[in-house]
């Protein structure tokens, strides 16, 4: 099962910066794509902090605590363990999306992000599929971690 949290974390990490190389290949910064009227666009940013630019231009400290977050990922939640399928997708979109977000870190100093939605009138934070993945990841955790809290209360 390893080796399948590898192969899709490894497709989704060259997914995520094939699409970054285009969206920074030809658009120019702050360029903004309309793809859905008053909803959704194409938008090229350079993010130099973490979720809504928080940590802005901490790059070193984000990059010191991915490479953390991915170590300690493999060795409480990966390494010598025996994992389900769900438990294979879930790290592996973690780790896709960690991996994604501090390749761009480490070589260029800043995150590429381009899918900018407008929900209601709000502008949400611009963002990209590592972070997708991420937040994906988070969800599928927390879902694990409630099913299993009610699987051993049912045992009790």
């Amino acid at each position: 099962m390893k080796k399948i949290i590898a192969l899709f974390s490894s497709i989704l990490i060259v997914l995520d910066q094939l699409i970054k190389y285009v969206i920074a290949n030809n658009l120019e910064l702050n360029e903004t794509k309309e793809i859905i009227h008053n909803f959704f666009s194409i938008t090229y940013v350079q993010n130099f902090g973490a979720a809504w630019s928080m940590f802005n231009g901490y790059v070193f400290i984000l990059v010191i605590v991915s490479f953390l977050a991915l170590f300690f990922i493999y060795m409480l939640f990966i390494h010598n363990k025996n994992l389900n399928k769900m438990e294979c997708i879930t790290y592996s979109l973690l780790i896709g999306g960690i991996i994604g977000n501090l390749i761009d870190r480490v070589f260029l100093g800043y995150v590429i992000d381009y899918l900018s939605f407008n929900i209601f009138g709000y502008m949400f934070p611009v963002f990209n599929l590592a972070d997708i993945c991420i937040v994906l990841s988070v969800i599928f955790l927390i879902i694990m971690c409630v099913l299993e809290e009610i699987t051993c209360k049912k045992l009790k």
